[in-house]
């Protein structure tokens, strides 16, 4: 397995346990760049261009707390280089009482064994913007 798709594993797996409530947001700060950019398209709660690490951590509490700690992703695909890294991945939380699902693909920039930055693209951007109201 490349470096960069590890790092994501370890990433996803440690974001999870903060998602649950299980884990701090120092789950995942030694994986993220002091200046990570994380960038969410759209019309709805969570779009965004978070610059640095608080804002992307502050991001990641307000999914969490959106979603009642029951957000969760599943990884689907993971294709990386030393530069890159593109993950096929599926989302699920409980959200306004209903139970919502989404498909999205995030692109990684990987700098120095950290995450430099993040493009997410969702599959539907107008069923993610429903959801995500």
């Amino acid at each position: 397995m490349h470096a960069n798709a590890q790092l994501l594993r370890d990433f996803y797996e440690a974001q999870g346990r903060f998602y649950a409530g299980e884990a701090g947001p120092e789950a995942v700060t030694d994986l993220l760049a002091d200046d990570i950019a994380w960038h969410v398209p759209g019309s709805n709660a969570i779009a965004g261009d978070y610059r640095g690490r608080d804002a992307v951590l502050d991001y990641f509490a307000k999914r969490r707390d959106k979603a009642d700690r029951s957000f969760r992703v599943t990884v689907r695909r993971t294709l990386a280089d030393d530069e890159y890294a593109l993950q096929l991945a599926g989302g699920r939380a409980t959200l306004g009482g209903r139970v919502r699902e989404w498909e999205t693909v995030g692109v990684y920039r990987i700098a120095d064994g950290r995450i430099a930055e993040c493009w997410l693209v969702p599959f539907d951007q107008r069923a993610f913007d429903e959801i995500w109201a």
